[in-house]
């Protein structure tokens, strides 16, 4: 699960400074401890500080999730910035935007900061606090309340202002100290000279009570737990003892009022409840905190430890039973016992785990250039590609590997009978054209590149490394063709990727996926003519029985382009046009690129002939087929192997459909007899154009996809 520590330290990124300052703070190590307690218990983890800039970073770090997949959680820590009820604020902001979190929610922590109105609630439900009173303005009568008292802030904790007093005058002088540095009411409470018991809570309906912990002043200094004693600066060591030795009769009289204190405020998850027991044996319950710390020394971190729970297992149990309040999952499983996943769950274990690898990846890919004409890029790209592919296990095929433009690995079982996963190296753009960097926003991930060869070299690589975890790589019959030449139509490529085709029993072409989540079982091929006319040189306004070549072409242009008859899938249609003319003379020469889309080898021919007929005989012209990607064909094969990638998909819940495309791609390369599916890559949007994209959610899915596919022909 991705889980985010959101925490108040350092930043003041506010719209404006005012107010009641937080000084409430935990440390650098003690947040570093946390987020290394929850990457211990197998989460992804991040932290954050919880500002005005809080709700963009999480939806950035908190990516749409797969079913079966726990959405992201936050592990709160914050005790806010500024402010009235400083607890709530970051709360309140997840509850705004549908983010759960652990620990107690705004109305509770509202409460529990409220020191006079939780204790008005604590009467109402008969947990037993001490008598108290609250003094308004420095005027105030001296309450009805036997000295000595505690006196406090009302609105505040970690002991801040707390202070025992023994008369009218230290009375008065405490809660004028109090008026002055936190500017609101004071709280007079009944001292209870006895005892301080603790008693630590964890989980819902009801919660577990964790060893009550006693609170040991030793001889010196008041017997209360002040600011000075928690900051380690009042010379004194405050021993927490536990479990408190204290009877069973008692400690079940302790917890009982514990969990009543935590339902009367509707705590959630864990909290702390102070208390004073006095000599006859009664408990009082002084204050509920709602965020306890989880500071190493803290009482609630050593009462976890007596209950079987090591720092980083109560991190941990902390996040799991707020995912039981939230989604309905399992309550927590008993200390110490774990069940083995099963292969499908634990490869999207393994996958889910891996989300910010993945990206991260696709970042450091989309650094690299390879485009198609830069034989300098294409070097290092074919480097890192067969340097991770080697490691996870595959070797070369020399008789298909031409280390130029094209390369086939495969597994210790081979490329016969199993799988083939196609994918393009190079990127097919001209140098000409300016690049564009990675960037990310909450759906979707751009980069030049990364929907036509970035994202699925990715998928590749985490597809087969979660194979390599699940021992099943040298079980597996599988190959892999990479190659460079996507940008000139695969010429140089075509001869190998069809004969690396043939020996397959099916092939995955990890090209982008169509938007709509849909993979493309049927594909037109495509051909490139090169048209070249030549005239006379002629000037502006000379009288001439011909046209010259530019208005020639012009005149045929709507012939060739009314070749197109959607109803039989063909198209025809001018991309390039140029000409060349002597310093003031008109055209004399004229050179043009068109693109033939057709269904079937027949179709293709019979298109060029109409083509020579319609450009006529009255003036010389060269047309020339420059390449010819050949058509993937709507087989019965394909549509089996769809069928079953659509099951795998139904049971992860996955959204996968398909359709035909317009667009050629090697999948044409296929022999007959073995099935394809193009489109396998993570969906792609803005193809070959500077806002290239795949959606976020798409590159962990088809990643699954596919390793469960290729773990499912693995040989037993």
């Amino acid at each position: 699960m991705k889980i985010a520590v959101v925490y108040n330290r350092e930043s003041q990124r506010v719209i404006n400074l005012f107010g009641t300052p937080n000084q409430e703070k935990y440390g650098i190590k003690n947040i570093k401890r946390i987020t290394d307690a929850l990457k211990a218990g197998g989460h992804q983890v991040k932290a954050f500080e919880g500002d005005k800039d809080l709700v963009d970073r999480l939806e950035e770090f908190m990516p749409q999730v797969l079913k079966g997949e726990r959405p992201g959680l936050v592990f709160n820590l914050s005790y806010g910035i500024q402010g009235q009820a400083r607890y709530t604020h970051v709360p309140g902001i997840l509850e705004m935007v549908g983010i759960p979190y652990v620990g107690s929610g705004p109305l509770a922590h509202s409460l529990a900061l409220d020191k006079v109105v939780a204790k008005m609630i604590f009467k109402q439900h008969g947990v037993p606090t001490p008598d108290f009173a609250v003094l308004n303005d420095l005027d105030f009568g001296v309450p009805d309340l036997r000295f000595p008292l505690i006196v406090k802030p009302k609105n505040e904790a970690v002991s801040f202002g707390i202070r025992i007093v023994e008369s009218e005058d230290e009375l008065r002088e405490a809660a004028h100290a109090i008026f002055e540095r936190f500017n609101q009411s004071v709280l007079v409470e009944q001292y209870v000279a006895g005892r301080e018991i603790n008693v630590g809570l964890l989980g819902n309906n009801p919660p577990e009570a964790l060893p009550p912990v006693e609170l040991s002043f030793g001889d010196g200094g008041p017997a209360i737990y002040t600011y000075e004693d928690k900051m380690g600066r009042s010379g004194r060591e405050v021993k927490p003892i536990c479990p408190a030795p204290i009877d069973a009769e008692t400690t079940a009289r302790a917890t009982g009022i514990a969990r009543k204190a935590f339902s009367a405020l509707g705590c959630f998850d864990c909290a702390r409840v102070d208390m004073r027991m006095d000599e006859a044996g009664n408990l009082f319950v002084l204050e509920i905190n709602s965020l306890p710390s989880l500071g190493a020394r803290g009482s609630y971190v050593i009462a976890g430890e007596a209950a079987g729970l090591d720092f980083a297992g109560l991190c941990n149990r902390l996040v799991e039973v707020a995912s039981t309040r939230y989604f309905g999952t399992p309550s927590p499983p008993e200390l110490g016992t774990t069940a083995p996943l099963d292969r499908p769950r634990a490869i999207f274990s393994f996958l889910t785990g891996r989300r910010d690898q993945m990206e991260r990846r696709v970042r450091d890919w989309v650094a690299v250039s390879s485009r198609t004409e830069d034989p300098v890029g294409l070097r290092e790209a074919s480097r890192r590609a067969l340097q991770r592919l080697t490691e996870l296990g595959l070797a070369p095929r020399e008789d298909l590997t031409d280390g130029q433009r094209v390369w086939t690995l495969e597994t210790a079982k081979g490329l016969e009978g199993g799988t083939l996963l196609m994918l393009a190296l190079d990127v097919p753009w001209p140098q000409s054209v300016q690049g564009h960097g990675f960037r990310r926003d909450p759906e979707l991930l751009y980069g030049e590149g990364v929907a036509l060869s970035r994202g699925p070299l990715v998928m590749l690589e985490f597809a087969l490394r979660a194979l390599k975890q699940q021992k099943l790589m040298h079980k597996t019959r599988l190959g892999v063709a990479l190659y460079a030449d996507e940008g000139l139509d695969c010429q140089l490529s075509a001869d190998r990727l069809a004969r690396a085709a043939g020996s397959a029993e099916r092939v995955l072409v990890l090209r982008p996926g169509n938007a709509g989540d849909k993979v493309i079982t049927q594909r037109r091929g495509q051909r490139i003519y090169h048209l070249v006319a030549e005239g006379r040189p002629a000037r502006l306004g000379q009288a001439s029985r011909r046209p010259n070549v530019l208005h020639w072409f012009c005149s045929r242009c709507d012939a060739l382009t009314g070749l197109t008859q959607p109803k039989r899938r063909i198209a025809v249609a001018v991309s390039k046009v140029s000409t060349s003319a002597f310093p003031h003379l008109l055209p004399h020469k004229l050179e043009t690129t068109i693109q033939v889309g057709y269904p079937d080898a027949r179709s293709g021919a019979d298109v060029e002939a109409q083509m020579r007929e319609a450009l006529g005989t009255d003036r010389p012209w060269m047309l020339e087929q420059v390449a010819d990607r050949p058509p993937m064909a709507e087989r019965r094969e394909n549509l089996a192997l769809y069928e079953r990638l659509k099951g795998v998909a139904a049971d992860w819940g996955i959204p996968l459909e398909r359709e035909s495309s317009v667009g050629p791609s090697v999948a044409g390369l296929v022999p007959p007899g073995v099935a394809v599916v193009c489109g396998m890559g993570p969906v792609g949007l803005d193809l070959y154009t500077p806002r290239e994209s795949i959606q976020r959610i798409s590159l962990v899915q088809r990643t699954l996809l596919l390793a469960e596919v290729l773990a499912s022909t693995a040989e037993a």
